[in-house]
């Protein structure tokens, strides 16, 4: 059994009497704890490593790798109803899309493929 504390990291934990559940003593550890914990702070130095410094301090009071990954999940893809937001403003602007006066062709195409970008980023393609 393993149980995540609020200040620190995983922490491996064991069943006491009348089902009190505490931490084991790091004596206790037996190599799948060890793995499990050597695994995770692999994970949580990975994607330290991988993310923005914007991004980073988002996520430095993680502990694990799972709840570094679930902020950054939250953060970029937020919920259901923002991605559905989102979704809909980028199809408005994608069916809106026209040059604009004044606007060079490079620039046109620029916004052009943003647009396209974020869209394909969502999983949304249009034919039209």
């Amino acid at each position: 059994m393993w149980k995540i504390t609020i200040n620190g990291p995983q922490v491996p934990t064991k069943d006491g009497a009348g089902g009190v559940v505490s931490p084991k003593v790091k004596a206790e550890w037996n190599e799948d704890d060890k793995r499990k914990r050597k695994l995770n702070a692999n994970g949580v130095n990975m994607l330290n490593c991988a993310i923005s410094f914007e991004e980073y301090l988002k996520v430095s009071r993680c502990k694990t790798a799972k709840k570094i990954w679930n902020n950054l999940q939250a953060t970029r893809e937020g919920t259901t109803q923002v991605r559905e937001t989102r979704i809909d403003m980028l199809s408005k602007e994608y069916k809106m899309f026209s040059m604009k006066e004044g606007e060079s062709i490079d620039d046109m195409f620029e916004i052009f493929f943003i647009i396209s970008n974020r869209l394909e980023v969502m999983r949304i393609t249009h034919s039209e």
